[in-house]
């Protein structure tokens, strides 16, 4: 079977990962950051509730990577994102990353959070 690279028609995909960074767009970025089709901005972290918040209306679901392992992410950012109407899926950083890829490229509405690992 033949491999083809993906188009994401534009939008920006995360490229890679490593020990505290994520590559986006060919750039690295270090430290947490919030990837949507049409940007990447650098984010404070869990106590950062704004950068996400922000995504009101423009993604449904919202992929909360918590670095290199799974953990609950805190009740009331879960809380305040559905207020909002943005569904979060909490998982380790680089699952989040590949299935915000996946779903990118299918032309949904998504964004990811990453805490780096």
């Amino acid at each position: 079977m033949a491999m083809r690279p993906t188009d994401f028609e534009g939008a920006l995909p995360v490229d890679g990962y490593g020990p505290g960074f994520f590559r986006v767009g060919g750039k690295a970025i270090h430290g947490p950051v919030v990837v949507q089709s049409g940007g990447v901005a650098e984010w404070g972290g869990l106590a950062d509730h704004q950068p996400l918040l922000d995504l009101q209306g423009q993604v449904d679901v919202l992929f909360l990577g918590m670095g290199a392992e799974i953990a609950h992410a805190p009740a009331d950012l879960v809380a305040a994102l559905r207020q909002v109407g943005v569904m979060v899926e909490v998982m380790a950083s680089p699952t989040a990353a590949r299935i915000y890829n996946v779903t990118l490229s299918e032309g949904r509405r998504v964004a990811c959070a990453l805490l780096p690992l």
